[in-house]
């Protein structure tokens, strides 16, 4: 094989329509013979340093929010200034993580994954030492990039070692990875909390250092190298790389996100420039020799279109409902944060047992359908309660809302994993990562629009009815689409 062959994604199977692909038995072409097979090839040896790296991202994301106001008070800097310590990882990482798959197709997913351990060992170095405000952005950015290459190569990693071992969707693989996300981001208020509170704010980046070493060893240890990287001219690597895919990917996102983050006031200049960029990307992705995004690929195989949409529209839903109900029983309901924090307990132990049971039995059509009905059905419990509501039906409306976190997680994982080949699954991947974030900045805009200046119960009501058109959205979208399998067996 050359390397502009190892570079270039392998074109999808002729089924790219309706119908779902099934996964190649292996993606070297090569298969294992049942009595060369290592015993348990996904085993825990395999996927322990994955799932750890995997989850750098999320727990990231969620504990610096509990050392804001340190940071402002040391730093004496504005509220507005440290939220961007927020957003730069957002931004960062929205970029970042198709990128790396990229990168992982042209230099092997375990290297790159261990590059971005090392970028994030990095950054924690860079946090922990930060003597201002704009050193301390620069290590968020870092930990964007270095935590983005983690989760498309550890899925690039699972399906090399799944097709060589002759195993068909790894549905309790892929469930840890959605379980273990799900978990980091629960857990990285409380730990931000206690870090914060018992060592400082660099605790928070200081963490970074000892979790990145742990991932960093146990990956040199228990993941297979990759093959070697032929010796290639600069302006080959360049044409290969495609940079200026992957600057106009960029500027589009970007643009985006910023315009998503501010629709209570838009700034419409963002939305056309996205629009532009995007057009313009898609115009070069058409013709460039190793293109970011396989355009064509993306433009025939629908089922994964249907895929980043369903993802966008339950990031979307999930987060406005979560975060929206948390502002308005701290506003309108009067209760401490500390009491909202208990009452979406309940959520997320949900979401984790529902998806370990839909990961178990590798069910995808269903639960689906089942996230859009739940969503709709917990805005439903929305639209009946108001500031004198009782704490009861507050947590049957938040156990809805995790059956549709739950049910969702793993399902549009493993479909994405159906969906594509052996070859694209890290850029895939990335994207599926991308659609999220899309969703979650858009939701923060969307409580902003149903609520106005304060969380009052009319505009909770408003954010209900925004609800109960996505989750219906969701239902149409899966009950319609004919190639969204029932069930990807584990074999």
């Amino acid at each position: 094989m050359t390397a502009r062959d190892a570079a270039l994604p392998s074109s999808p199977s002729a089924d790219t329509g309706d119908r779902p692909q099934t996964p190649p038995r292996s993606a070297t072409g090569a298969e294992t013979s049942g009595q060369n097979r290592p015993s348990n090839p996904l085993g825990w040896r395999f996927t322990a340093p994955l799932l750890l790296g995997s989850t750098l991202n999320p727990i990231n994301s969620s504990m610096i929010a509990t050392a804001l106001v340190g940071i402002g008070a040391d730093f004496r800097s504005s509220p507005g200034a440290t939220a961007g310590l927020i957003s730069v990882l957002y931004l960062c990482s929205a970029v970042a993580q198709p990128t790396m798959g990229k990168l992982s197709v042209l230099f092997g997913p375990r290297r790159v994954f261990l590059c971005g351990v090392a970028v994030l060992l990095l950054a924690g170095v860079v946090g922990v030492l930060a003597p201002n405000l704009g050193v301390l952005l620069v290590s968020r950015a870092l930990i964007g990039v270095g935590t983005s290459a983690c989760y498309p190569t550890a899925m690039a990693l699972v399906r090399r070692r799944a097709d060589e071992s002759g195993i068909g969707v790894p549905g309790r693989v892929l469930g840890n990875f959605s379980i273990a996300a799900q978990v980091t981001a629960v857990v990285g208020l409380p730990l931000g909390g206690v870090l914060a509170g018992s060592f400082g704010w660099r605790a928070l980046f200081a963490v970074n250092i000892p979790l990145s070493l742990l991932a960093f060893t146990f990956t040199l240890l228990g993941v297979a190298k990759d093959a070697p990287v032929r010796t290639q001219g600069l302006r080959s690597l360049l044409t290969m790389l495609d940079l200026p895919g992957i600057a106009l990917f960029a500027g589009a996102i970007v643009s985006l996100l910023v315009f998503l983050s501010a629709l209570t006031t838009p700034a419409w200049w963002l939305a056309v420039l996205a629009v532009v960029l995007a057009g313009v990307l898609l115009l070069r992705e058409r013709h460039a020799r190793s293109p970011l995004i396989d355009v064509r690929m993306l433009g025939r195989n629908r089922p994964l279109q249907r895929t980043y949409l369903r993802s966008i529209l339950a990031a979307l839903a999930t987060y406005a409902s979560m975060y929206g109900a948390s502002q308005w029983m701290e506003q309108s309901m009067g209760l401490n944060a500390a009491t909202v924090g208990l009452i979406l307990i309940p959520l997320s132990l949900l979401s984790i047992v529902v998806a370990r049971v839909v990961s178990a039995r590798a069910w995808i059509r269903w639960p689906l359908i089942l996230a859009g009905v739940a969503l709709a059905l917990s805005a439903g419990v929305m639209l009946l309660v108001n500031h004198g509501s009782g704490v009861a039906l507050l947590i049957g409306m938040t156990l809805l809302l995790g059956l549709t976190n739950g049910f969702s997680s793993f399902a549009n994982q493993a479909a994405l994993y159906l969906q594509t080949t052996a070859a694209e699954i890290a850029v895939a991947s990335g994207l599926l990562r991308t659609s999220m974030y899309l969703g979650a900045i858009g939701s923060s805009s969307l409580i902003g629009i149903a609520f106005g200046p304060s969380a009052t119960d009319a505009g909770f009501h408003t954010l209900a009815w925004i609800l109960v058109a996505i989750g219906a959205s969701m239902v149409l979208l899966t009950a319609f689409d004919r190639s969204v399998p029932a069930v990807a067996a584990e074999h």
